[in-house]
């Protein structure tokens, strides 16, 4: 298997698709209803809960960046339990499933 590209390196795209990873502090009673409500929006791949600093890590698949922007901002962010988020964009993947994709 060849290694990545520089233009899939520089550009954050696998197949295609940015990867962003959202990490989600929720309110307490919220975390359970929050994965169904988050893992709903579109742009949105998996929903998982966690230990450690984040309560929810949602890992986005998009198209661009301005949609990440709008999934975080305009629709993640503004559900009832929210308290804060923090977002790293994927530049390059290293497992075998997404070497594939590349």
């Amino acid at each position: 298997m060849e290694p990545p590209t520089a233009r899939t390196a520089t550009t954050g795209t696998v197949g295609g698709v940015i990867t962003a990873f959202v990490f989600v502090h929720a309110a307490p009673k919220a975390v359970a209803s929050l994965g169904a409500a988050i893992a709903d929006i579109d742009g949105v791949r998996e929903v998982y809960s966690t230990t450690g600093e984040a309560d929810l890590i949602a890992v986005l698949g998009v198209s661009d960046h301005q949609a990440i922007a709008t999934v975080v901002t305009e629709k993640l962010a503004a559900l009832e339990g929210v308290v804060s988020t923090r977002t790293s964009i994927a530049y390059r993947a290293y497992s075998t499933a997404d070497r594939n994709l590349i």
